[in-house]
Parts: C-alpha cells; structure tokens; sequence
C-alpha cells in the first residue's frame, strides 16, 4: 500500500506543478487566460487528492478537518479552472484567486500537523 501511496503523491505534486506552473507561465504572457496545463493540474489535483485520502496507512492519516478544508479548496480551484477554460481572456482577479488558493492548498498541506 506504500508504494500506491507514493505514486498518489507523485501525481499530486506532477498535478501541483502543472497547475500552478501553468498560471504563472500564463500570467507571464500578459494574455490571462486558462491554459490545458492549468485544467489538466486541477484535474490531477482533485483526483488524487481524493485517493491520497483513503485510509491506506495503519494509524498515520490525515486529520479530517485538514482532508475536508484541502477538498474544499481544490473543488474551488477546479470549478473555477472549469468553467473559465473556454474564455479568451479571464478577469484578473479570477486568474489570481486561482493562484492564491493553489498555493493556499499547498500551505494546508504543508503546514497543518
């Protein structure tokens, strides 16, 4: 079970790397817009989240209220990323709240013992 733990985290950091790289690669262009690399990372994201959230460790899981604010963020993140992914350009603010809560879900991850 270890080792499909690690392959989920594997993912989940390729899923991380996508998304957030994406934003910034799109934000440097000047021409705000969501990009395949931005989608296919909030995809990522979501799904393995989901199955790095399953009990596959014996007594070394994840708080549920840490699982519960990380779904919550990434389902933001992915329902914005979603339903954006077809404009020419996207507002500004939008774009950068897609940021801030990747790197807030990140922080969540990181930070929250």
């Amino acid at each position: 079970m270890e080792a499909l733990r690690l392959i989920l985290l594997y993912g989940h950091l390729i899923g991380f790397a996508l998304l957030l790289g994406g934003a910034i690669a799109q934000y440097l262009t000047g021409k705000i817009r969501i990009n395949a690399a931005m989608l296919w990372g909030a995809v990522i994201q979501l799904a393995t989240g989901i199955g790095l959230s399953a009990p596959l460790r014996d007594g070394d899981e994840p708080a549920p209220a840490k699982l519960g604010v990380k779904l919550v963020l990434a389902l933001m993140i992915f329902v914005m990323v979603f339903f954006s992914r077809k404009r020419d350009e996207v507002n500004r603010g939008h774009f950068l709240a897609i940021a801030g809560l990747t790197l807030a879900n990140a922080a969540v991850a990181v930070f929250w013992r």
